[in-house]
């Protein structure tokens, strides 16, 4: 899926390249240092247009140069601000590629998996990017996980699997809305099972009791409540399990 992923996001951005340059960087100095200021001052002012052309003006002209990494990083970053994920993460792949030991590549590792966040789409859609982007932040965690931005990371896994469980958690209503309960039960346990910790993981199991009731699976709706109990002592859907678990017949 990545290798994908990744021809997608270098044919887009050589199509972008090819087309979109406009040749109207600021830069007209020969010194690295001085043209990375003028690029970074169009950055620092929000001019994202202009500092895209400055940094890829730098990446040809300076290649090889002290400021080669860091101009790598706010290219990728010019296009992040404007929300450009496909380019954006290009760039950061470009700089993790070739500047692996450059003090930008941490933080330009978690604005990769950013640039995933920012393409994950609403849950109802295909949720390809979500998973690149839990791939992404799980493998900046692994490498950095005290660094500063490793609480975010953490925060969008959550969010993310959120989503997943959501639209899991969707479908599993659908079957049941259609009287598939065998079916219902299957997908309520996929939430509960793969997505545990998060949100939906009680409405999830809820879910499927009440589908095993429905069922007259009562033996495997009172285990599944005993379950509830144990894991969920806290839930607003406790009350609603507990009267459930009243409405069984006595065994």
């Amino acid at each position: 899926m990545k290798v994908y992923l990744l021809l997608s996001v270098v044919l887009m951005a050589l199509l972008v390249a090819g087309c979109s340059g406009s040749g109207k960087s600021d830069i007209n100095t020969e010194d690295p240092d001085k043209a990375f200021d003028i690029a970074k001052a169009n950055y620092d002012k929000k001019d994202y247009v202009q500092a895209i052309e400055d940094f890829s003006l730098i990446k040809v002209k300076f290649s090889g140069t002290n400021i080669s990494d860091k101009a790598q990083f706010f290219l990728g970053m010019s296009y992040l601000k404007q929300q450009e994920y496909i380019l954006a993460a290009y760039e950061f792949e470009y700089l993790l590629k070739n500047y692996a030991t450059s003090k930008y590549s941490t933080d330009g590792r978690f604005q990769l998996a950013m640039c995933y966040f920012g393409m994950s789409p609403k849950w109802s859609l295909d949720q390809t990017y979500t998973h690149q982007a839990i791939t992404e932040f799980k493998n900046f965690l692994e490498l950095f996980p005290t660094d500063k931005n490793a609480p975010d990371a953490e925060a969008k896994i959550k969010e993310l699997r959120n989503k997943l469980a959501y639209k899991e958690l969707k479908s599993a209503d659908l079957y049941l809305t259609m009287e598939s309960y065998k079916a219902a039960t299957i997908y309520y346990e996929n939430v509960v099972s793969d997505y545990f910790d998060t949100d939906y993981a009680d409405d999830a199991l809820y879910g499927k009791i009440n589908s095993l009731v429905v069922r007259k699976k009562y033996d495997l709706a009172r285990t599944e409540i005993a379950r509830f109990e144990s894991k969920f002592p806290g839930s607003n859907l406790l009350a609603k399990v507990k009267s459930l678990k009243n409405t069984l017949p006595l065994q």
